[in-house]
């Protein structure tokens, strides 16, 4: 065949980029390999195995299944953020009961499981009295992580895997799309494989860290990425230091994350008798109970926001979630920022130990805007903070930023390429636009659709979207559409019946007697 002049074989061609539908014409002259598959998923984390575990579940066989992804398992990037924000598989993450990504009908519970396993009813106990009597019971996260690993080799997630980068999704001449990936270097005969399939998902997650800018424009100017820190990076070097030396930290920052920083560092303090310093930054302070109701206010006090989850309970299947689904525009965003904001479960060991930081004076927390950070004497960092009183110069020896993970989708290359050429939009939150059933507004082409889940759907029609229940949620909808369209068998209470008491003896999926050939 001819090679367009000055493209590589099997890459991407000057018009392949330029243009946002391509043709099977297009695509066979610039040597690309094509290979045929109807459902591709790309991303390959918790979204993406969610919904292809509720695909398998409904009968859909591995050879209709394609995840392309550039990690291992779906728990890989999940595991690294929740080890590196100090919560090792032993504690405890932030998710209800029964939301298990490897189980779609959430029973038996992750308590139910951990009393069963454990010969305790420890658990139980935990579950009937919270959240009055006890904090929320959630598991721990390396029993979350051994579920998945089951459910994994169960539905053979492994057989629908390929590896690789993940680089556009564009529209087909003629209905479907093309989903352009860039293998491990020596695996493929050209240096693009190009997945023509009916229906695409997208479950990406974020695009990466988010730095403040203060923060940022440190890092860049003096390239210190050793005294700045970002809570979602590699940064036991801190806690290590602490250990030899007493020494200073300033925490930015008030949501789970911050939390979990604080009791790392109250943790430490406390069992190796340190004299580490802790100065608590928050942009806004929550002084106590906050809402503008009162059916609709949330407990804080001392600079938190306090909420057992992501976001109210009944988003996920209440009055709240039937009132966002009918709610459009302007409306919709007032509503995300009534419910939404920083915020973290208030658990009674935090307390204690931040109350005895405060009565002992090693811990200071208080409402500031740093506007600038520099280098400080002898190695140390100072940050210039204005309060209400004037400004305050901060010396500590390390800043770890809490603040969160990078938000806007425009800074992820697939998003960014179907902003461009897809067709797609941004929802009043500025996320990716979604139809109810999470299909990805404006990208429909012939019979074919793509659909988006997680966090970069937040701001449409369901809240908490990048929730473990949230990606369910997702999961189920999508599969109830993909079967509204004819392309699967519903999963209806019969097949949903026969399926659970499969997974709960470890057996695997069994295929559904008829499959469509669309």
């Amino acid at each position: 065949m001819d090679l367009q002049q000055g493209a590589a074989p099997g890459d991407l061609t000057p018009r392949l980029l330029r243009e946002s539908q391509w043709s099977d014409a297009m695509v066979e002259e610039s040597g690309i390999e094509v290979r045929d598959i109807p459902f591709v998923s790309v991303g390959g984390g918790i979204g993406s195995f969610v919904t292809v575990d509720y695909l398998r579940i409904a009968g859909v066989p591995t050879n209709r299944i394609a995840v392309l992804s550039n990690i291992d398992h779906p728990w890989q990037t999940y595991q690294y953020l929740t080890r590196v924000s100090q919560i090792p598989k032993p504690e405890r993450i932030r998710s209800d009961s029964s939301s298990r990504p490897d189980n779609i009908w959430g029973f038996p519970s992750y308590a139910l499981a951990e009393a069963w396993r454990d010969r305790t009813l420890r658990p139980l106990v935990h579950v009937l009295g919270e959240p009055i009597f006890a904090d929320y019971w959630t598991p721990r996260a390396g029993d979350v992580f051994a579920s998945l690993e089951r459910e994994a080799a169960r539905i053979a997630y492994p057989e629908m895997l390929v590896k690789g980068v993940v680089r556009m999704v564009r529209r087909r001449v003629g209905g479907g799309y093309f989903t352009i990936l860039t293998p491990p270097a020596g695996t493929s005969a050209t240096k693009r494989i190009a997945y023509r399939s009916r229906f695409v998902h997208l479950a990406v997650g974020y695009p990466g860290l988010r730095f403040l800018p203060d923060l940022q424009a440190f890092r860049e100017k003096h390239r210190d990425f050793h005294h700045v820190v970002n809570a979602y990076e590699p940064h036991e070097h801190v806690y290590e230091f602490l250990k030899t030396s007493p020494g200073t930290v300033v925490v930015r920052g008030g949501g789970i994350v911050a939390s979990r920083v604080l009791q790392r560092l109250m943790d430490d303090r406390e069992r190796h008798g340190l004299q580490t310093e802790i100065v608590h930054i928050f942009r806004t302070f929550v002084a106590g109970a906050h809402g503008p109701h009162l059916w609709s206010r949330r407990r804080g006090g001392h600079g938190f926001a306090y909420q057992g989850f992501n976001y109210p309970k009944s988003v996920w299947g209440g009055q709240l979630k039937a009132r966002m689904r009918r709610l459009e525009g302007d409306e919709r965003a007032a509503e995300y920022r009534r419910m939404g904001g920083t915020n973290t479960p208030k658990r009674r060991r935090w307390q204690q130990q931040m109350r005895a930081g405060r009565n002992a004076g090693w811990y200071r927390a208080f409402q500031g805007t740093v506007e600038e950070v520099r280098p400080g004497p002898e190695g140390t960092v100072l940050s210039i903070v204005r309060r209400e009183d004037g400004l305050q110069n901060i010396q500590s020896d390390y800043i770890i930023d809490c603040t969160g993970l990078e938000a806007d989708i425009a800074e992820h290359r697939v998003l960014d390429d179907l902003l461009t050429h897809g067709g797609a939009g941004r929802n009043p939150l500025g996320r990716l636009d979604v139809e109810r059933t999470f299909e990805v507004k404006g990208v429909a082409n012939g019979d074919g659709a793509v659909y988006a889940s997680g966090t970069a759907t937040l701001g449409g029609y369901f809240p908490g979207v990048d929730t473990f229940l949230g990606l369910q949620v997702a999961a189920q909808e999508i599969t109830d559409d993909l079967a509204r369209r004819g392309w699967c068998k519903r999963l209806g209470p019969v097949r949903s019946t026969a399926q659970w008491i499969r997974w709960s003896l470890g057996r695997p999926v069994q295929g559904s007697a008829q499959w469509s050939r669309s």
